[in-house]
């Protein structure tokens, strides 16, 4: 059992490099990421802090949205990392894998780290472009560490959930149009820019069991207060979300290929 599972995660980290790789083969995907969370920060921030209507728990809106982008640029960058799996299955790339001894939970795994590896640069891009526009941060060694398991956790959790989309889907045309009609609803359906209290019931509920909201309240706290009350369970919860996604992933992994 402990062979199995570190045999795993060896080979989870070999697959996460190889993403890696690609990455910074191809750097300009890291500056067209890049503008939307700018764009999010400069134009939308700036334009509803002149506002004042909604609370924000004594912070500015531009405090209170930057965690929000933050998980917003997360998200928007795993839940299309499906769409490698359809393009490896295209160039025949996925059947090359599917028959050697890796282990279908290491593809998986190995898809969700390189994730979170693309989404800490979208991290470091929000966290700078933050601290230009004046925002004050709560930066500390353990906040930055919470920063970047929450992170991971919910590139984690996004990417399996895009990967389960990719396994039943057979055209990248129908991958993207799928991948953008639930982004959007996951975004506004949570606490990202907007608290949960001026919801209504409704969607207070979504927003609850929305894994999203989690990231944010987990980010939020990290980067505004100096506590970490609550944070502990946000991870709690993201790794469970994680875990069950991951196994249904791997569990339908071997059917994209049909």
């Amino acid at each position: 059992m402990f062979h199995y599972l570190f045999e795993t995660i060896k080979k989870s980290w070999v697959m996460a490099e190889m993403e890696a790789r690609k990455l910074m083969h191809d750097p300009t995907e890291l500056i067209s990421r890049a503008v939307q969370p700018i764009l999010w920060l400069g134009i939308f921030g700036e334009a509803l802090s002149k506002v004042h209507a909604i609370p924000t728990g004594g912070y500015t809106y531009l405090q209170f949205i930057t965690p929000g982008i933050l998980t917003q640029s997360v998200v928007f960058v795993a839940i299309f990392y499906g769409l490698y799996i359809i393009m490896d299955r295209d160039t025949g790339i996925l059947q090359k894998l599917l028959v050697t001894p890796t282990p279908r939970m290491a593809l998986v795994w190995g898809k969700m780290l390189a994730a979170g590896l693309r989404g800490l640069t979208q991290a470091l891009v929000v966290f700078i472009f933050a601290l230009m526009l004046g925002v004050q941060l709560h930066i500390s060694f353990w906040s930055i560490i919470g920063v970047i398991v929450i992170v991971l956790l919910g590139a984690a959790v996004f990417t399996g959930i895009s990967m389960i989309i990719a396994s039943i889907v057979k055209t990248r045309e129908r991958f993207m149009g799928i991948g953008q009609v639930i982004t959007l609803p996951l975004f506004f359906a949570s606490n990202a820019i907007y608290p949960i209290s001026i919801m209504p019931g409704w969607l207070q509920v979504a927003a609850t069991v929305n894994p999203l909201s989690y990231m944010v309240d987990g980010l939020r706290t990290l980067m505004l207060t100096n506590t970490s009350t609550g944070v502990g369970l946000d991870i709690l919860i993201l790794a469970a979300v994680a875990l069950v996604i991951s196994v249904i992933s791997a569990w339908m992994y071997p059917k994209v290929v049909i």
